[in-house]
């Protein structure tokens, strides 16, 4: 048959389809290959006890570094990843919105821009109220 078209297998279409990624990884790993030999061939060898001991910045440790620290330290920890996950809610309710109030199209299910806004305004108003109770409960007083 003339000017019929010529499919590939399946397995060859696999491959080429995958062939930039793998020249990338090659790519990067003869990059790290000849910046590590560069760096061991040109660099400095200075060696001795100072700058081979596990503290080089200059400052003697003080005390034993299996000591215990204040649970504040770990509650803050976790109250700052509990809102900073909070505030990546934010990321796909911004396009939503942006397309609902600029462009006055309503997304899916008919929701206009008032029932967008309401809808961020209660899960704000919930973070406000978690960020109160914290506070009331003196997370944030480093006594």
């Amino acid at each position: 048959m003339v000017g019929a078209l010529v499919s590939m297998p399946e397995p060859v279409a696999a491959v080429q389809a995958y062939a930039p990624i793998l020249v990338l990884i090659l790519a990067v790993m003869g990059l790290v290959t000849v910046i590590l030999i560069l760096a061991h061939v040109v660099g400095p060898g200075r060696h001795g006890w100072v700058k081979d001991s596990t503290y080089e910045a200059g400052m003697q440790p003080i005390g034993d570094a299996r000591r215990r620290f204040k649970v504040q330290f770990y509650i803050v920890a976790m109250l700052f990843l509990l809102f900073d996950v909070e505030v990546v809610f934010l990321w796909p309710w911004a396009p939503l919105f942006h397309a609902a109030a600029v462009g006055g199209q309503p997304i899916a299910g008919g929701y206009d821009k008032t029932f967008l806004l309401v809808e961020m305004a209660v899960f704000l108003g919930i973070l406000l109220v978690g960020y109160v109770y914290a506070w009331r409960k003196g997370v944030f007083q480093w006594n």
